[in-house]
């Protein structure tokens, strides 16, 4: 048996465990995300003090908190990427973090529209200049400007070397919107460890509201993993093609 035949057989076994892995994340993603639709519809108590459609609007909450999770776990990590990347120069983290930072702004636009049907009911509005909404769509767009960035630069590791900074100081965004209702008059209501007076649309959290939220922490991280592995696989194949395309010229 040739040299290229064992390379080729040991691939296929390596491919096929990393595949059943990524199989079993996969069954269990969906099985999560089904986990959460049903919770937030239909498991979680009615909050008491709301009524008529603003009660039925609530249910997006759970939808709003999951996603609001998993972006933020996605531009946490890309922050770790980055600074691992800084000191190891090694472009798998690089990749790392411009996966992340994708995923992180699917998550985000997710949590900004449920956000919008859920306030429609309560603040009569889609869309208000409210401190946590302007704070959350800056730093989309920080992120956005991420990508771009990117874009401009040719040159692989000097694109890695300086979106990397760049990843560095946007999470600054982050800690900021999250403590935007409380350093500043919000009606956006504050859901643990704080009360704003302003805020319209609170509500008691009871205990099937907490397993919801459980659940839906659960479900959108796994998802967030879920297309991290997807998206940093496909950039890593992307690299090897322009890698190999180099080589021919």
């Amino acid at each position: 048996m040739s040299s290229g035949t064992l390379t080729s057989q040991r691939m296929q076994v390596r491919t096929g465990g990393s595949n059943i892995g990524w199989y079993l994340l996969s069954g269990l993603t969906v099985v999560a995300m089904a986990a959460v639709m049903w919770a937030a519809l239909m498991y979680a108590r009615p909050a008491t003090n709301l009524a008529g459609t603003e009660q039925m609007a609530q249910r997006i909450f759970y939808i709003h908190m999951g996603a609001i999770m998993g972006a933020g776990i996605a531009f946490l990590m890309a922050l770790i990427g980055s600074i691992v990347y800084l000191l190891t120069r090694s472009l798998d983290w690089d990749r790392v973090t411009q996966a992340s930072i994708e995923v992180g702004i699917i998550l985000g636009t997710a949590l900004t529209l449920a956000g919008s049907l859920w306030g429609k009911p309560t603040w009569n509005t889609y869309w208000t200049w409210d401190p946590r909404l302007t704070t959350t769509t800056i730093t989309l767009l920080i992120y956005i400007a991420y990508l771009l960035f990117r874009n401009g630069i040719d040159n692989r590791h000097t694109r890695a070397r300086f979106s990397s900074i760049y990843a560095l100081f946007a999470f600054i965004s982050v800690p900021l919107t999250y403590y935007s209702a409380r350093w500043f008059r919000s009606i956006h209501p504050v859901v643990f460890n704080g009360q704003n007076a302003e805020a319209q649309g609170s509500f008691n959290i009871g205990a099937t509201m907490t397993q919801t939220l459980w659940i839906c922490t659960i479900g959108f991280c796994l998802l967030y993993s879920t297309l991290l592995i997807l998206r940093w696989r496909q950039l890593r194949l992307e690299d090897r093609i322009e890698e190999l395309r180099e080589e021919l010229d």
